[in-house]
């Protein structure tokens, strides 16, 4: 353990094969240390490359022993969780650390909280300490008050997202939030993906943003302290990692009164000499830029591989400390956190080194991380371990690559062994197949590159020459020529991965005129490979290779590419729209006929290994359309359906040319089509009777909406009628849920209007609206909408609308608060299969249909520390497709 300022550093080494569980002792009481706990308590843990664990924990952690904010004791337990017939092991580190002087305000920014600690002399000796007890088996946090003093104490904090959220401090510690005090200091602490953190761009730079004040009461007097603390974001290349932090950041400076005392880097906490890691400043001054190499040195690398594909990346903790004064009050500013690159893909290189006439095969092969290890070595009849083929007379060698922490494998292999394959034309020809096989140490993750060596000795006692292929292409056709070669030549040819037997030879036009023969193969042949599309031509490629068919040994590789005009969406007149999607090489998984359009109902009208030709119109689909200045654009998208999606990642590539974006797994394809507003086309047409007059038959049916009140935002738990009364308190967030039950995915709800009334009429006055043509309205309500994603309980998400507004009270008078509000909302069931407009961006379905809803439970409302008292449930009724639910009464006293 390690005193680091105002952190302190805690080494587990070696622990990677073990299942860990780290506890936090706190007035003797064991508790585990989840990750909502560590953000809210300023600890964060990492686990390196070695399998160290790293754990950071601030001075002021929630369960550190505190003596006059001069001395911190922290007591920490690691419970291993090994081999099942032994038992758990467990350690115990206690660290002590002393600190002074603290700073007027001191700021830590780690990888998963951002703390502000700031100095509170108003109230020194006055305030009582709290501190946070998890009570495990609840997870509820309460408060636990050790008085100095009669004095104030923390009430309320008020949260700047930036708007004002103000909570009591209660409801923040149940939130996540770090709030409290110590004899000399004020501590406020957020996870960084908390509600009241919001990003800002300072000078450029975007920043995670905290910002509080906490107010204290005592008896009649209240006072305030403000805390803010903005963190920066980190930016990559392939080669270099930048840091770039503003020396002015406007959330932590209010005058321009500010002078940079200090400016320290480091890594893994310590502070480095300048010189090995230099921060510069801009060019006028405005920034503090810190550069760091990929692969520099205190980082590591770490290999993954998707799908036998090796990839790496690099992971490095730096540490940024800055230093300053304003208008007589210092700041100590601490950025600490592990910066991890994004998945590199680096492509492994064989390098043949063979000397032909040393008759020995050598090559190099890299580079890799130092967590790969080589396993074996496979041959065209053998699979050989490391041993077997030391034993065997190769040499190979692992060794680091000149000026860097990767490494590379070498390997000699003489060409008298017998996985040497020897063949003669008019030279001695040696040909190596290997396929390499390793494994990622640690995750037991494993992966194989194969390569090909061949050298040539030449002869002179024989001569002729070797038999040869060559070709052209035209806008339709590749034309290949192969030339025999010397007559005691023979060979055998391949036409991308298939035999040239007589039938094939036949579709393929075959000529011979006795010293060559000619072939001519379609440009979308089975046996051509589909490289890349643009928006008016397709790239292929044919490969043709003559092989010796005796030895299966290469005579002659032969490989052209060429571009053909073939336009694949057309756009018709009548609307009509056909697109094909070619499966390209680089897909082999793809399955076309698995391809949708944004209507998941509309697939290929053909399909098969290599195509999917769809055929629809600009009004079916899920087609949308946009006005542009001379022209109308119509756009669909072709994608995997999700569940599919979900099963493997893939990319495409259609015309008109539109690149995939990738997003955790989903990719997706636009096809457009434009069609100008001032084209006339004469058309000629004829009449001829109707035989029968349209009609229209009616239907009724009944579909059922419920409205509920959910107990949090997750919306997995509701309230019931048997839980009244329900204790509220103003700007509280009620969390609504309607659902449109026991329906199709061919319909969706969308919520047009909600309001809320003094009576049960909704069409009584005074009225207060929340959605307004299904948008929020604005304050003083503020209604945010939350999105619904499919889960076990969601089959259809359009089925469901969700909304937040915070509590408030109803007045018809400034002087008279009203003891009950009802809660109304308009419906409207669309048809998502054919929107054309309306509130939903859609035709309504239903008309003159009875609507059914389930009865609503009651909520009752309190200001503080008032119990308000149970009101009743009803049903409403409209016969129309457009109707509204009815949630309350709401009761105040």
């Amino acid at each position: 353990a390690q005193c680091l300022g105002n952190v302190m550093r805690l080494n587990f080494s070696h622990f990677f094969f073990f299942f860990f569980v780290f506890l936090i002792s706190s007035d003797n009481t064991a508790i585990p240390l989840t990750p909502s706990l560590a953000s809210q308590c300023g600890i964060s843990v990492k686990i390196d490359l070695l399998g160290n664990a790293l754990i950071y924990a601030s001075l002021q952690n929630c369960f550190v022993h505190n003596v006059d904010d001069k001395e911190f004791t922290t007591a920490l337990h690691l419970r291993l969780h090994g081999n099942q017939l032994f038992e758990d092991e467990v350690y115990q580190v206690v660290k002590t650390c002393r600190y002074t002087p603290w700073a007027f305000r001191e700021i830590i920014c780690d990888h998963n909280y951002m703390e502000a600690s700031d100095c509170s002399k108003t109230f020194s000796g006055h305030i009582p300490i709290y501190m946070i007890v998890a009570l495990y088996h609840d997870l509820v946090f309460a408060l636990q008050k050790r008085p100095i003093d009669a004095g104030y104490i923390i009430t309320t904090v008020v949260f700047f997202t930036p708007e004002e959220r103000i909570m009591k401090a209660t409801e923040a510690h149940q939130r996540g939030y770090g709030v409290g005090n110590t004899p000399t200091r004020v501590i406020l602490r957020s996870s960084k993906s908390a509600l009241a953190t919001y990003t800002q761009t300072v000078a450029g730079v975007p920043m995670k943003v905290f910002k509080t004040s906490t107010i204290f009461e005592k008896q009649w007097l209240t006072a305030r302290v403000d805390a803010v603390a903005a963190c920066p974001v980190v930016s990559f290349t392939p080669t270099m990692i930048t840091w770039r932090l503003p020396q002015r950041i406007d959330p932590l400076m209010s005058s321009g009164r500010v002078q940079l005392l200090e400016v320290y880097l480091g890594i893994n906490g310590q502070r480095l000499d300048p010189t090995q890691m230099p921060a510069k400043l801009s060019a006028d001054d405005s920034y503090i830029i810190v550069q760091i190499p990929v692969g520099a040195d205190g980082g590591y690398f770490k290999s993954h591989i998707q799908g036998n594909r090796y990839l790496l990346s690099y992971t490095i903790e730096p540490m940024l400390e800055l230093f300053w004064t304003e208008d007589g009050e210092d700041t100590r500013y601490k950025v600490l956190f592990p910066i991890t690159t994004p998945l590199l893909s680096l492509n492994l290189q064989v390098f043949d080194e063979t000397v032909p006439k040393q008759q020995v095969f050598k090559l190099v092969l890299g580079h890799f991380a130092p967590d790969v290890a080589l396993m074996n070595i496979s041959f065209p009849s053998e699979v050989l371990t490391i041993a077997q083929c030391h034993a065997r007379g190769f040499n190979i060698r692992e060794q680091l690559s000149p000026n860097s922490s990767l490494k590379v494998f070498t390997l000699e292999v003489p060409f008298k062994d017998p996985a040497v394959l020897q063949s003669v034309r008019f030279n001695f020809i040696y040909s190596l197949h290997l396929t390499f096989g390793f494994l990622v140490l640690n995750e037991f993750a494993p992966f194989s590159h194969m390569t090909y060596l061949e050298a040539t000795l030449e002869d002179r006692g024989l001569y002729g020459f070797p038999p040869s292929v060559s070709g052209s292409c035209d806008y339709q056709n590749f034309y290949v020529l192969v030339k025999h070669g010397t007559s005691h030549f023979n060979f055998q040819t391949m036409v991308g991965k298939r035999l040239l037997t007589p039938g094939l030879a036949q579709q393929y036009g075959y000529m011979e005129n006795g010293t060559h023969f000619n072939l001519v193969v379609p440009f979308a042949a089975p046996d051509v490979e589909f490289e890349a599309i643009t928006p008016t031509s397709i790239r292929t490629r044919i490969d043709v290779i003559l092989k010796d068919p005796e030895s299966n040994v290469p005579i002659s590789d032969f490989s052209m590419a060429c571009n053909f005009f073939s336009p694949l969406t057309e756009c018709y007149p009548n609307g009509t729209i056909t697109t094909l999607a070619v499966k390209l090489e680089s897909v082999p998984s793809l399955n076309p006929s698995e391809l949708t359009l944004l209507d998941p109902t509309c697939g290929p009208v053909y399909s098969d290994d290599r195509y999917a030709y769809f055929v629809f119109t600009a009004s079916s689909c899920g087609t949308t359309r946009r006005f542009l200045p001379n022209a109308m654009l119509y756009e669909n998208d072709i994608s995997v359906p999700h569940d599919l999606e979900t099963q493997r990642i893939f990319s495409l590539v259609f015309a008109p040319l539109t690149a995939f974006k990738s997003h955790g797994l989903s990719s997706r394809l636009k096809v457009s089509c434009y069609y100008d507003l001032n084209t006339t086309h004469a058309v000629s047409f004829h009449t001829r009777p109707r035989r029968s007059e349209p009609y229209a038959e009616n239907a009724k049916g009944q579909l059922q909406v419920a409205m509920r009140l959910s107990l949090d935002d997750s919306f997995r738990e509701f309230y019931r009628l048997e839980d009244s009364p329900i204790m509220k308190y103003l700007q509280q967030p009620l969390y609504f849920e309607v659902e449109l039950m026991s329906a199709t995915n061919q319909v969706s709800l969308e919520l047009e209007n909600c309001w809320a009334t003094l009576d049960e009429d909704k069409t009584s006055q005074p009225r207060w609206d929340l959605i307004i043509n299904g948008c929020p309205h604005t304050d003083p309500h503020n209604v945010v909408f939350h999105p619904v994603w499919t889960d076990a309980r969601v089959q259809y998400p359009s089925h469901f609308k969700r909304f937040e507004v915070q509590m408030f009270a109803f007045t018809e008078n400034e002087e008279d608060l009203s003891p009950q509000v009802f809660v109304h909302c308009d419906v409207v069931i669309c048809d998502s299969r054919n929107p054309l407009g309306g509130i939903c961006n859609g035709q309504l379905l239903l008309s003159q249909t009875n609507f059914l809803f389930s009865l609503l439970k009651l909520i009752t409302v309190n200001f503080p520390h008032s119990l308000l008292s149970t009101g009743k449930r009803h049903i409403s009724e409209e016969q129309s497709s457009k109707s509204f639910v009815t949630f309350g009464p709401v009761i105040m006293s």
